[in-house]
């Protein structure tokens, strides 16, 4: 019997990060099970005019698919997402992506704020916002608005963080539901994979 009721009714998790993020997603998704069935939606910041290696990088560290977020994709269960370089990432109230190249927020595009927003606007109670570590305030606003249409948050522990800016930000705004180490996290995950066991 799961100890976190609250998140059964969970059907996306969207998850931002920064300086520091390959370590910590790479730990989040070694532990996923073939069996999640909620998508996952990672908006990293990386290098706008470099190749996206994120996809193949942790592809290598997880059992489900992990592939790069298309224009007009569906949103499927099961999968795993990464933001595109220097496009925002945002999730349409029907469920599929859209990319935007509209100006920067918080300095960076793709920014965690625009894809926990427009994540929160379609998913609402049934979402979980994960934010990691990382050294701007980028995904504060973002967690915020999870926060208010209902949705779930957990941000990462700033002292297991490698950048503590980001989550000491989300912390210091009072919109953080948990405070987790990154092995804390990964256990809440695959926890939430067994709520849909049958």
């Amino acid at each position: 019997m799961s100890n976190i009721p609250e998140y059964n009714s969970i059907t996306a998790i969207v998850i931002g990060c920064s300086v520091g993020g390959l370590n910590a997603l790479r730990i989040l998704l070694q532990g996923l099970p073939r069996n999640l069935p909620v998508p996952i939606i990672i908006n990293a910041h990386v290098a706008a005019d470099g190749t996206n290696l994120l996809p193949h990088l942790l592809a290598n560290q997880c059992c489900l698919p992990v592939t790069e977020a298309r224009e007009r994709e569906p949103i499927l269960p099961g999968r795993v997402y990464i933001a595109p370089p220097n496009y925002h990432l945002l999730v349409e109230i029907d469920k599929h992506f859209a990319l935007s190249v509209d100006e920067h927020v918080c300095y960076v595009r793709p920014s965690i704020d625009v894809l926990f927003t427009t994540a929160a606007e379609a998913y609402r109670e049934h979402l979980l916002g994960i934010l990691l570590t990382g050294a701007n305030n980028d995904g504060t606003q973002g967690m915020h608005t999870i926060k208010a249409l209902g949705g779930q948050t957990i941000v990462q522990d700033p002292t297991t963080a490698e950048a503590d800016i980001m989550p000491k930000a989300v912390i210091a705004m009072g919109v953080a539901d948990r405070i987790l180490p990154l092995s804390g996290i990964a256990n809440t995950l695959r926890e939430i994979a067994t709520l849909y066991d049958t």
